[in-house]
């Protein structure tokens, strides 16, 4: 039988090649010395294992198999499986199978070691069995503890006869101990329902909150007792042999348990965790960050901070576009950054000629006729994947319904997982190295960091500072090298964004898409109003007005339908609550400002954003000012009538037996008066119409009582006029005399 080198595992699951066909070992019956093979075409031969033993062409086959029961496939074994005191114990056999060989510990004279040959292994005066039964006899008188120490103790003639048919670091493994480096056993203990259990726990434990392994063996314990009844409790393994399972099959676990269940769920969905990106604007990451240098505002000049809102390509790792907020960035700053990276980025004041467009393949003359003037050396491209994390600003609905208008996919990053936007963040770093930390006014990386008084040194204002960042990434990011960021094309290359964009040019195009200037609107919130007749439209709690509002095709219900008919989109920027912007339903490409209505007619009054107007709203509605309809006021109107007359006391609300009591309650008190003046009381009371006008009698003479004890016995006199008054107060007003007029009446006549 011709099968090389090494032995033929007859076992089930083996796979043999017999004339070059790959046969597999289905069963063995050595009692009855025989055994099965099976093909990948599913025939099936019963074969015995002499003939098997005579093949002249039976061969171990190279493909790794996974035989059932305890015969499992594995990768083969090797030097750096091994300690470096293994390896020198390996060596050390290995010379004296070499020089049992050869006659020189290194095998080969060349390598000669000083004394040798020796006389017993001189390869001259020796033969090879010579050799090797000198080597044996030297071994067998080899102290015993030193020949355990090097592994010689069991070294035979046979051993050595065997050992040398290898060579190289085929014979380090051959003499290395099968034990150091043999099979793992596995764990015989885990059974099928042990199995199912133990993932059972785990797919359990995954929304709990962190537990330790006792508990999880205790759970293991518990749904082996309730799935499986029959089971022995005794054959459970134990919390050791769970602590060694759970690291072998599910990792370290070391993380805590809300990151743990976010890769979970990334891997339910079939989320890799490794993207090949191959074009610019394929991924586009988006990230916020404080900036770490003190800035002036402009109105008092006071130290402020302020936000950055980076953009970065990650193919090209360019910075297309970023913003500068005062305090935290919004929803409207990220759709406009959004916008931004979609547009070319116009020349400054200041920047000469070798900032501008220099890529290949578009003329500057083409960029500049569609952008309206001439385009800095900076890549614009409309992105196809977002990536952003889990901030506010980004997961506004606004700025979702933004990216969906750009026709971007949204790629949200795991949470608290910096792997997943790693580009922005090592981008951040190396801005504040490269720039940040050159100027006046940073602020360190934290407290700690920070300098005696970075309010004081701060100079710079939040548009110097723009103009600072801009100027910086056209003129030094867009040229300095990556290092490791190489494309996997020119591995080893040296590259820039600008030359990794002009690469990507000529290898697959560049689809110039330059927006309109209505993409400003449409990244706007929108609101569903109704117009109202010479008010206008109210927008989050303002009134706005326009004269293209009073024509009679806005007078009437929209015809949009859906969900929102009827209704008028209306889009606002939260950042200047001064005028809202509307879209003509007839020329979708012209757009009216709707101003405020408390804005004056002949001037303009500071801007102010959806903030300021929040406050004033809030303040008002704190105190109670704020003008309430029929629908709000209704409460307090019927807890006023609940009172006053509660519905209980409606006739029709009362039960004849309720009536009934009421009269005798009635009755009882007139008795009781009765009884109180028994000689002014009627004999019969008098019946309900009568006692009404008597009580309207009775309160008409308490009215008129009251007023003739006010006036008195004297006549009513007239009030004095206003200019009298004013005459009799010194001198503090000057009253002009009155013309003289017939048709007045003086102060004599009037007596």
């Amino acid at each position: 039988m011709a099968v090389g080198r090494g032995l033929l595992a007859l076992v089930p699951g083996a796979q043999v090649l017999l004339n070059g066909v790959e046969w597999s070992v289905d069963s063995v019956e050595p009692q009855f010395g025989r055994f099965r093979l099976a093909d990948s075409q599913g025939r099936v031969e019963s074969r015995s294992i002499r003939w098997l033993i005579n093949h002249p062409d039976a061969r171990l086959s190279k493909r790794i198999t996974t035989a059932p029961g305890g015969d499992r496939a594995c990768q083969s074994a090797s030097l750096a499986d091994l300690t470096p005191e293994q390896l020198r114990q390996a060596r050390v056999r290995a010379e004296h199978v070499l020089e049992a060989t050869t006659g020189f510990r290194e095998g080969h004279w060349s390598r000669a070691r000083p004394g040798e040959p020796r006389p017993a292994y001189d390869p001259e005066t020796t033969t090879v069995t010579e050799r090797r039964v000198a080597k044996a006899a030297e071994l067998a008188v080899m102290p015993r503890h030193e020949a355990e120490m090097l592994g010689l103790r069991f070294m035979s003639f046979r051993t050595l006869e065997r050992l040398s048919a290898n060579s190289g670091e085929s014979l380090l493994m051959a003499c290395a101990d099968g034990r150091w480096t043999r099979r793992s056993g596995g764990h015989p203990s885990v059974t099928e329902e042990i199995r199912e259990a133990i993932f059972a726990v785990r797919e359990e434990c995954r929304d709990r909150a962190r537990i330790t392994m006792t508990s999880r063996h205790r759970l293991m314990h518990q749904y082996i007792s309730e799935k499986f009844e029959d089971f022995p409790a005794e054959k459970v393994p134990s919390r050791r042999t769970l602590a060694r399972i759970w690291p072998q099959w599910f990792g370290p676990g070391g993380g805590r348990q809300r990151y743990e269940r976010t890769a979970a769920d990334a891997a339910d969905a079939d989320v890799k965790a490794r993207l090949v990106v191959h074009r610019p604007g394929q991924v586009l990451a988006l990230d916020s960050t404080p900036l770490p240098v003190k800035l002036r505002e402009t109105v008092f000049g006071e130290p402020v901070t302020a936000t950055l809102t980076l953009a970065i390509d990650l193919y090209t790792h360019s910075l297309p576009a970023f913003r500068l907020t005062p305090a935290s960035d919004t929803s409207v700053d990220v759709a406009m950054l959004l916008r931004d990276v979609m547009l070319p980025l116009p020349m400054r004041q200041g920047w000469g000629e070798e900032m501008a467009w220099p890529y290949p393949g578009v003329p500057s003359e083409v960029i500049a006729e569609f952008a309206g003037g001439q385009a800095a050396a900076l890549p614009f491209f409309a992105p196809e994947t977002v990536t952003t994390d889990h901030g506010g600003p980004y997961r506004n609905h606004d700025v979702v319904e933004a990216e969906r208008e750009l026709g971007c996919n949204i790629l949200p990053a795991r949470v608290l997982r910096q792997t997943d936007k790693f580009a922005v963040e090592r981008a951040f770093s190396a801005i504040k190295t490269m720039l940040f930390e050159h100027l006046l006014g940073f602020t360190g990386t934290d407290v700690a960091d920070r300098g005696r008084d970075p309010e004081r040194d701060a100079v710079l204002t939040l548009t110097q500072m723009e103009h600072v960042i801009a100027t910086w990434i056209v003129s030094v990011w867009q040229h300095h090298v990556l290092g490791e960021y190489a494309p996997a094309w020119g591995p080893g290359e040296s590259h820039s964004p600008n030359s990794l964009f002009a690469a990507a040019m000529q290898q697959g195009g560049w689809a110039m898409q330059i927006p309109e200037p209505e993409l400003y609107y449409q990244c706007l919130r929108k609101h569903h109003v109704k117009i109202h007749p010479r008010r206008g439209v109210k927008i989050l709690g303002l009134w706005y007005y326009a004269d293209v509002l009073d024509e009679p095709r806005y007078l009437r219900p929209s015809e949009r339908g859906g969900k929102h008919a009827g209704t008028w989109v209306v889009r606002s920027d939260r950042r200047d609550r001064r005028t809202v912007f509307f879209q003509d339903p007839v020329d979708h490409d012209t757009w009216h400002d709707l101003r405020w209505t408390g804005l004056p007619p002949a001037g303009e009054c500071p801007a102010f954003s959806d903030k300021t107007a929040t406050v004033l709203l809030a303040a008002i509605r704190e105190h109670n000012l704020d003008p309430r309809t029929d629908e709000q006021l209704l409460p307090t109107l019927l807890a006023i009538l609940g009172s006053t007359i509660p519905v209980t006391d409606w006739p029709t609300q009362q039960t004849k037996k309720d009536r009934a009591a009421r009269s005798r309650e009635a009755s009882r008190a007139q008795a009781a008066a009765r009884d109180r003046e028994p000689a002014h009381a009627s004999t019969e009371p008098e019946p309900w119409p009568e006692q009404v006008c008597s009580v309207d009698r009775a309160v008409d003479t308490d009215r008129r009582r009251r007023r003739e004890a006010a006036a008195g016995a004297e006549e009513p006199v007239a009030p004095p006029l206003l200019a009298e008054s004013l005459r009799r107060r010194q001198g503090l007003f000057l009253v002009l005399d009155r013309p003289e007029d017939d048709d007045v009446p003086s102060k004599e006549d009037r007596g």
